[in-house]
């Protein structure tokens, strides 16, 4: 019984982990990254479809990405979502390929991403902070129920402590990572 609520607890807290990393993989860092525009959707057909799944999406190199769509038709649709969306890049179309120039970062936009990293870090430690609890109040129910002894529940406490532990430094980890990938000119 202990060990199904560790184990959930260990698997959530490995989802918000994997959450903060997709987050943050979307973040503009001045290098081009596919990722960019996985959120991106256009209009085809009447239904809204993700950019990859209309296109290639590509590197050129380090700090520019090349969308060819397979619908010559989607070369407009494509850069309408792009001047849309909140990445802040402008596309040059060449023919039926698009192409997005990666800007380098100003020192104040690097900064101002660095706090939004910080704070989605600080997001994830909630979420694991809430795994925490949740396991927690699981085992004070066995306890109650005299499913388990006082001796399994401090057990229990502590070692999901540590786990919340380790995911936190892992948070740490991941920030850090960002952080000097934002600021590495």
């Amino acid at each position: 019984m202990i060990d199904d609520i560790k184990s959930d607890a260990q698997t959530r807290m490995g989802k918000s982990i994997d959450s903060l990393r997709h987050d943050l993989m979307r973040l503009r860092t001045g290098r081009a990254s596919t990722a960019l525009v996985d959120g991106l959707k256009v209009s085809y057909y009447g239904a809204d479809t993700p950019v990859n799944q209309v296109a290639t999406v590509s590197l050129a190199d380090s700090r520019s990405l090349i969308i060819t769509p397979f619908d010559k038709s989607l070369v407009a649709l494509i850069e309408k979502a792009i001047m849309a969306s909140d990445i802040g890049i402008t596309p040059n179309t060449a023919g039926t390929v698009i192409r997005l120039n990666m800007p380098p970062l100003t020192e104040e936009r690097r900064r101002e991403l660095a706090k939004h990293v910080a704070a989605e870090g600080e997001n994830a430690k909630i979420a694991i902070r809430n795994v925490r609890r949740d396991a927690l109040q699981h085992i004070k129910e066995m306890l109650k129920e005299k499913l388990i002894t006082e001796d399994d529940e401090r057990r229990a406490d502590d070692d999901v402590q540590k786990l919340t532990d380790r995911f936190v430094k892992e948070v740490d980890q991941v920030c850090k990572t960002k952080e000097e990938e934002l600021m590495a000119l």
